[in-house]
């Protein structure tokens, strides 16, 4: 009996340090019934119920089911780094060529794309409203030390703002900058209670602006604000759900797949919240 239980034991680390399992209540969603499990870590497509479309006609050809874990793209990457999930949506392009590069991560694909949009209160107090570039809307904001909310999170979102703090040559600091670590949609309803500028995803703005009656887009078009989306999965053979994810990752990429994203959102906000890949290959460097 003793020997039995040792034996367990040794099988359940195992599983537990080869990335063969994830704790169920790490699934902020669960699509599917079969039997065949994959975990995929992204935020704003699950958030937003897009990840839950795709893996619906997916698993209904397939005996899969999905665990979405939800997180930001510095955390996704984390957590496909050390083995923890199966793929993740991401869009943070540097960060995503480097993990194929050092080799722990594959199947690199562009499946889409939105845009950031700088949101802020409608009487506009820094006049972003008239700047001519993303940096230069930065500027206003910290010359004018109005209130500006970050994610502070590591996410593609942070990343993005961080560097165009840099192109403002700006060091953002003092009591105007509040750093939430909090997720889009949590960050974006601050903003409105608290009348302040955030830079949100143009497809959490169309998902939510009914919700935000204090703020207004302010600043949008610069194409360094646009937002492509890659997918990327583990290596061969490396997860038990490596292989499901890779087949996945097929599919959101395929024309079935493509029309999903382009067209999700339509039906409930008159315009959809995705560019497709096709969109998206012109801002894809």
């Amino acid at each position: 009996m003793k020997r039995l239980t040792s034996g367990f034991t040794v099988l359940s680390i195992f599983l537990i340090l080869g990335g063969f399992s994830y704790a169920a209540e790490e699934c902020a969603g669960r699509y599917g019934k079969g039997p065949n499990e994959f975990s995929l870590a992204t935020g704003s497509p699950g958030e937003l119920g897009l990840l839950k479309g795709l893996a619906e006609a997916f698993n209904a050809k397939n005996t899969t089911t999905l665990c979405w874990i939800k997180a930001g793209s510095g955390e996704s990457l984390k957590l496909l780094k050390e083995k923890k999930v199966d793929m993740v949506m991401v869009h943070a392009p540097a960060a995503e060529k480097k993990a194929v590069s050092e080799g722990w991560a594959t199947n690199r694909k562009l499946i889409g794309s939105n845009e950031f949009f700088l949101v802020g209160p409608k009487d506009d107090p820094a006049g972003v409203a008239k700047a001519v570039s993303a940096a230069d809307a930065y500027a206003k904001v910290a010359k004018a030390g109005a209130k500006f909310f970050s994610r502070g999170d590591g996410s593609g979102t942070h990343k993005k703002e961080m560097a165009i703090w840099e192109r403002a040559d700006v060091s953002p600091k003092g009591d105007w900058y509040i750093v939430t670590k909090a997720f889009m949609t949590d960050t974006l309803r601050r903003a409105d209670k608290e009348n302040g500028y955030f830079m949100t995803d143009s497809s959490t703005w169309v998902a939510e602006r009914k919700n935000l009656p204090n703020l207004t887009i302010l600043f949008r078009g610069d194409k360094f604000l646009v937002n492509t989306y890659h997918t990327l999965s583990q290596p061969k053979d490396t997860t038990q759900g490596q292989k499901w994810a890779a087949q996945f990752i097929d599919f959101v990429a395929s024309e079935e797949g493509q029309k999903i994203i382009a067209d999700y959102g339509k039906d409930r906000y008159g315009e959809g919240l995705y560019n497709d890949a096709k969109y998206a290959s012109q801002y894809d460097k």
